[in-house]
């Protein structure tokens, strides 16, 4: 199984990007989704989750009420929909995958994507 992560870029502050992650190998419906990003100089911090099967989201405090988690079946893809983006929104965003569990922010990942770079300017 495979996650390609795609859809970061350059945005001004309050703009919106849509991310996405996208597998391979495996009916995405199986698999819980979770967004992380990473800051330079900062931890990983867990942004968004959609459970496996029933499709239950998660977000972070930080992103709620911004960000949309949603789920493609057709498209085998997860898609982060980040609406009034803040420069500190910045960061590497990566999608993890955990097999026919739940998995929210806590690590035990089967599948990892690559990162994709959002930088938001003031």
């Amino acid at each position: 199984v495979q996650l390609q992560a795609s859809g970061g870029g350059l945005v001004q502050a309050g703009g919106s990007l849509r991310l996405s992650c996208a597998a391979s190998g495996r009916t995405i419906s199986t698999i819980t989704i979770d967004w992380f990003r990473q800051a330079p100089g900062k931890e990983r911090e867990f942004v968004a989750a959609i459970t496996w099967n029933s499709g239950v989201r998660y977000y972070a405090d930080s992103v709620k009420g911004r960000f949309t988690i949603s789920r493609d079946n057709a498209k085998n893809t997860v898609y982060l929909q980040m609406n009034s983006l803040k420069p500190e929104d910045t960061a590497v965003y990566y999608c993890a995958g955990a097999l026919s569990r739940t998995v929210v922010g806590a690590g035990g990942y089967d599948y990892w994507g690559q990162g994709t770079l959002v930088t938001v300017s003031s």
